[in-house]
């Protein structure tokens, strides 16, 4: 699995599990950029965003966790 890290968002995405639908690029080409290195922009959208368009993808290779605060 690897992991990009946003704002208190960590975007993980599990290779082995995408099915390359392009869902995510073609919902949001700003983050998911299949042809660049890394192809997972971050910190060009808002959270939430990104979690939604996350949330669309069919094989859920893709994932993402919240960091939880601490008081």
């Amino acid at each position: 699995m690897k992991e990009y890290k946003q704002n208190d968002l960590t975007i993980t995405w599990e290779p082995e599990k995408c099915i390359h639908s392009g869902i995510c690029a073609r919902g949001l080409r700003t983050v998911f950029q299949p042809k660049e290195k890394p192809w997972i922009k971050t910190n060009v959208e808002e959270d939430e965003a990104v979690m939604k368009q996350i949330d669309a993808c069919p094989s859920k290779a893709l994932g993402y966790y919240l960091k939880q605060a601490s008081y």
